[in-house]
């Protein structure tokens, strides 16, 4: 198996846009959730793009739960052209993965400083419409989970067991450029293996893609 630590995420393509993403970008939040950390705000509830409120206990399955911090532009989550593919394509497979091993998924929007402009709840609407989303996309008010969870990047994974302890975090995989090239599936793996009670062989990545754009306190 490759080492993530020393073999990061293949994105040849969106270096190109280094200049205006961050791999990390955040730094008036608490540390990221660590593994076994039980979820924050599990009861918090978010607007869906469909008006109900919609919290993480309210989506999680027998076998817990997933959340993926994303967004409307970035290139990381929806390509950029012929140059990188974006995450974004692959959702909808992870979250009916997700389904079938026990697992409910909620895909959450913080980008609370850009919702005037590609990141508003419109936006939110047409964006899942267009790919035909198969979990909630909510607008989290302030960045409050994103906070919460210490969420760097879109996107950000988590994924929780049946008691809602982190047991994954980080990247979907590692080739944001086309799903083609990826040779480990961290997300999917870990989906696989925790609904088959297998030990997660790599439970932690690095998160790769656009600073959450948090509004200014």
């Amino acid at each position: 198996m490759k080492n993530f630590i020393t073999a990061p995420v293949h994105f040849i393509g969106a270096l190109s846009i280094c200049l205006i993403v961050s791999f990390s970008g955040y730094a008036q939040t608490a540390n990221t959730l660590e593994i076994g950390n039980l979820a924050p705000a599990a009861s918090y509830s978010m607007m869906n793009i469909d008006g109900s409120q919609v919290s993480i206990n309210d989506i999680k399955g027998e076998n817990g739960a997933l959340v993926i911090f994303t967004c409307n532009s970035c290139p990381f989550v929806v390509g950029r052209g012929e140059t990188t593919e974006g995450w974004e394509g692959r959702y909808n497979g992870i979250i009916a993965l997700a389904s079938e091993n026990g697992f409910g998924t909620l895909l959450v929007n913080s980008n609370a400083a850009r919702r005037d402009d590609s990141d508003s709840f419109i936006k939110m609407k047409s964006r899942a419409m267009e790919m035909g989303y198969l979990a909630p996309y909510v607008l989290d008010e302030e960045s409050k989970l994103a906070n919460n969870f210490g969420a760097r990047t879109t996107p950000h994974v988590f994924l929780f067991n049946s008691d809602l302890e982190l047991i994954y975090k980080g990247s979907i995989d590692d080739s944001v450029d086309s799903a083609d090239a990826v040779e480990e599936h961290f997300l999917k793996d870990a989906i696989s293996r925790s609904a088959e009670g297998k030990r997660i062989k790599t439970n932690s990545t690095k998160a790769v893609g656009c600073s959450i754009k948090r509004t200014k306190s």
